[in-house]
C-alpha cells in the first residue's frame, strides 16, 4: 500500500481535480466521501478504481475494501484537502464514469422523474432519496440543473444514487418519447388549467416533472406534458418546497407501491 503525506502530491492534485466538472470530463470519473457512500458503491459494485484513506479509516474498514482496488493511506491534510466538509471523513473512492449508465427515454419503464435547472444541491439529493424510496426506476437530470457528481451532490444523495439509475437528457425529447410510447408525463405548476394531483389514477410507468426552485417548469415543458398538476395548499404557505412536492406526487402516482 502506497502511503502519501503531501498535499501537493500528482494524485492528490488528480483526486481534487475530480471534484470539478473539468475533472469529470476529462477523467470520466468522480470522487466519492465518506463511509455510507464509499460502502454503498462497494456494495452496488460501482466501478471504484481507488480508494483513499486516512489510518483510522483504513483500521476500521480495511477488510470490507475490495482487493483489486488500488488503495492508498492518506493522512488528514489531504483529507482535508480533499473534503469540502468542516469535518472530513476520512475516506475517500474514486469512481469511474461510464457510457453505458447514460439511459433513453425509448426504453424507460417505470417511474422516471424529470429534474427542469434545479440548483440546490439539498432539493436534488432530497428528490433523488425520494425516488428510491418510493420505487422509481431513476432521475434524469435536465439542462441545467447541478451536476450528480459535484460533492455536495453526492453527499445529499446519500448512496440512493446507487440503488436507481440517474441518466442526463433533454427533457423535451424524453416527454416526446415517453408521451409516444402511451406513458404519460405530469408536471407540477400553480395554474388554472393544472389538475388535482390526488384525482390523478396511479400508474406503473410515468415521468415526472419538477421545475427550477424560483421560476418553475420552463414553458416549453408545461405546455408538452400530459396534465399539470397542483398539491392543494391548506394553509397560509404560498408553495411547497420543489422536494418536498416531488415526494408527494411521487408516492401519489406510482402504481407499484398500491
Amino acid at each position: 500500500m502506497e502511503k502519501i503525506s503531501s498535499t501537493q502530491n500528482a494524485k492528490v492534485k488528480k483526486w481534487q481535480h475530480l471534484t470539478t466538472k473539468k475533472g469529470h470530463q476529462k477523467y470520466h470519473q468522480y470522487l466519492v466521501e465518506g463511509w455510507h457512500i464509499v460502502g454503498d458503491a462497494i456494495t452496488a459494485g460501482q466501478p471504484i478504481v481507488q480508494i483513499a484513506a486516512t489510518p483510522a479509516q483504513l483500521a476500521q474498514h480495511q477488510a470490507q475494501l475490495p482487493a483489486n482496488v488500488e488503495v492508498f493511506e492518506i493522512n488528514d491534510d489531504i483529507a482535508k484537502k480533499l473534503s469540502d466538509t468542516v469535518t472530513p471523513q476520512g475516506i475517500f473512492a474514486v469512481v469511474e464514469i461510464l457510457a453505458q449508465q447514460h439511459v433513453n427515454a425509448t426504453e424507460a419503464t417505470g417511474g422516471w422523474l424529470l429534474l427542469d435547472r434545479i440548483q440546490d444541491p439539498g432539493n436534488i439529493g432530497t428528490m433523488v432519496r425520494t425516488a428510491d424510496a418510493a420505487g422509481f426506476t431513476g432521475v434524469v437530470f435536465g439542462q441545467g440543473t447541478s451536476s450528480r457528481y459535484t460533492p455536495k451532490v453526492i453527499r445529499a444523495m446519500q448512496g440512493s444514487q446507487f440503488h436507481i439509475q440517474l441518466t442526463e437528457g433533454d427533457l423535451s425529447e424524453w416527454v416526446t418519447d415517453l408521451k409516444q410510447r402511451g406513458i404519460a408525463v405530469y408536471g407540477s405548476a400553480l395554474d388554472e388549467h393544472a389538475q388535482d394531483y390526488s384525482a390523478v389514477e396511479p400508474t406503473a410507468d410515468l415521468g415526472l416533472i419538477m421545475g427550477n426552485e424560483g421560476q418553475g417548469m420552463s414553458a416549453e415543458l408545461m405546455a408538452a406534458t400530459t396534465q399539470n398538476l397542483y398539491i392543494p395548499i391548506k394553509g397560509n404557505a404560498e408553495s411547497l418546497n420543489v422536494a418536498v412536492a416531488a415526494g408527494v406526487l411521487m408516492f401519489q402516482l406510482n402504481a407499484n407501491l398500491r
